[in-house]
């Protein structure tokens, strides 16, 4: 149907004018390939359509496109170029395989105190390094829910790094979020800036406050799953269109159901669990140490690394 008409632009779908191109265009979905695989109701909701017009645009941009397929060689040789952040600690890239991914969610758990906002700020400072000392030469955008963002610790990182304090900072946009409507406008949101100001790394410190404070009871467990699945594809269509890293930090809670072993188990069920590339189980050790627990990768082996949190940074 798509091709006999020459669907070939957003604008050349069935009620898409160019105003409505210019709202989805500016949401991330720039591409018929990313209309073609979206839900009408989201549509719907970022352009101002009716979801009866959504409907009719999604099929039109499905009847347009085509699936091509990659040989595994192909996504080897892809895989091998992607760019990764280092941690600041040789274990701990290791562990990671050489470092923070781009193209996939990290994301880290633990206990207060157990160093996950730590990781975040040591990245945010790494992120901005030459790619031959573990960087991506980018900027960052921090996502603060809980105002646990201190540039006092960036400052320290960044003098230890060898970097220019002041440059650093400027090149870390942070975002208060308040609420989760402000949390997911800042990822809704977020494409001109990336593409404005070279964004390489994208920080959510931490993804499940806010959610877990506004959404309590079991009655609103349906609405609050349904917003954080949105939200969280919504990351990681950012990280694979735009070739960046997404760290993001997860409280937790024990699970009365462990009766041996370590009951500690993150919030926000298979969603999250689904979503995040990589997962880290951070605990504190003795002193200034802290142990890392790879627990989920699809390419590296299960195992822990022992990192120091020091003044200038995060260490061996």
């Amino acid at each position: 149907m798509g091709k006999e008409k020459g669907v070939k632009e957003i604008e050349d779908l069935p009620g898409v004018g160019p105003t409505t191109a210019e709202k989805l265009r500016d949401a991330g979905y720039s591409t018929l390939e990313k209309i073609a695989t979206s839900s009408p109701h989201e549509l719907s909701e970022l352009s101002g359509m009716s979801v009866d017009n959504a409907k009719k645009a999604v099929e039109a941009a499905r009847q347009a496109t085509t699936l091509e397929y990659t040989s595994a060689s192909d996504v080897y040789s892809a895989r091998k170029a992607l760019g990764r952040i280092t941690t600041g600690s040789k274990d701990l890239n290791e562990l990671l395989g050489g470092g923070a991914e781009v193209k996939a969610i990290t994301e880290a758990y633990g206990r207060f105190g157990s160093g996950k906002s730590q990781l975040g700020f040591q990245l945010s400072v790494n992120a901005q390094l030459p790619r031959d000392k573990g960087g991506l030469e980018g900027t960052v955008l921090f996502i603060d829910t809980e105002g646990t963002f201190r540039p006092e610790r960036i400052e320290s990182m960044a003098e230890s790094a060898g970097l220019d304090p002041t440059a650093v900072l400027d090149n870390i946009f942070v975002i208060r979020a308040e609420n989760t409507e402000q949390q997911i406008l800042s990822i809704e949101r977020a494409d001109k800036l990336i593409r404005e100001k070279n964004v390489r790394l994208i920080v959510v410190d931490s993804l499940m406050a806010l959610f877990r404070s506004e959404f309590m009871g079991r009655g609103a467990l349906g609405e609050r799953q349904q917003k954080l699945n949105s939200h969280i594809h919504r990351l990681q269509s950012l990280a694979d269109s735009h070739s960046l890293a997404v760290y993001i930090t997860n409280q937790v809670m024990d699970n009365p159901a462990i009766l041996f072993g370590d009951p500690t188990t993150p919030v926000g069920g298979n969603i999250i669990a689904h979503a995040a590339t990589t997962r880290l189980y951070m605990r504190k050790s003795k002193e200034d140490k802290r142990i890392v627990r790879l627990v989920d990768s699809p390419n590296m082996p299960e195992g822990e690394a022992v990192i120091k949190i020091t003044e200038s940074g995060i260490k061996d």
